[in-house]
């Protein structure tokens, strides 16, 4: 769903194959979008998810294909994403990646590595602003079919984290109380729920 905190990185995933160059990134903190918006441009560029990067991943890859390594850097940032990279620009391939920074600021352990990320062109994406919570969440109840009161979504987006994942956990966790009271879905409801979300969150020792 597009908003100011996603356009810049929507003209990236929409463009393709037009890209500035053949291995392009998105990033932003988690619950921004950024694996969601990958999977898409997975989708339409019938790519190839790598998981466990290895030298001999890369060697077995076709040439001239595309392919999608999310959470790229949290990998140990070595010879296997160098080569990776070496490969794709070689070949005419394509490489999206992903990570919660920009690719220049990843940890690596290959000097040359560095310099390549440095180059790659990409777009961020923010956490999502409360506007664009609220229509996330218009459009998940409707996905549903469910009938809610014309307040709950003015009370749930200034009150809910600023991540996706979370708007989808309260939505599913408002139909499972308003099943299990079986009564229509309120705002009393969805008090509730949000005091359920916390209440399971991992306690901060930090």
């Amino acid at each position: 769903m597009p908003g100011a905190t996603n356009e810049l990185a929507l003209v990236l995933v929409d463009t393709w194959p037009e890209w500035p160059q053949r291995v392009c990134a998105l990033w932003g903190p988690t619950g921004s979008g950024k694996t969601h918006l990958a999977q898409i441009w997975r989708a339409q560029a019938d790519a190839i998810e790598l998981r466990d990067l290895t030298r001999e991943v890369v060697a077995g890859l076709p040439a001239g294909g595309a392919f999608l390594l999310d959470d790229a850097d949290m990998g140990d940032g070595g010879e296997a994403l160098f080569h990776l990279i070496n490969f794709v620009n070689q070949t005419s391939g394509w490489l999206l990646m992903t990570g919660k920074q920009a690719p220049q600021r990843w940890t690596t352990t290959v000097p040359d590595l560095h310099s390549r990320l440095t180059a790659v062109p990409g777009a961020a994406l923010e956490a999502p602003d409360e506007a664009l919570i609220a229509r996330v969440l218009l459009k998940l109840f409707a996905d549903r079919q469910l009938k809610l009161p014309e307040a709950l979504i003015g009370y749930l987006a200034p009150r809910l984290r600023r991540s996706f994942a979370e708007a989808e956990r309260i939505v599913v966790l408002i139909d499972t109380l308003a099943l299990q009271q079986k009564r229509n879905i309120s705002v009393e409801i969805g008090a509730q729920a949000l005091r359920q979300l916390e209440a399971e969150r991992p306690a901060d020792n930090g």
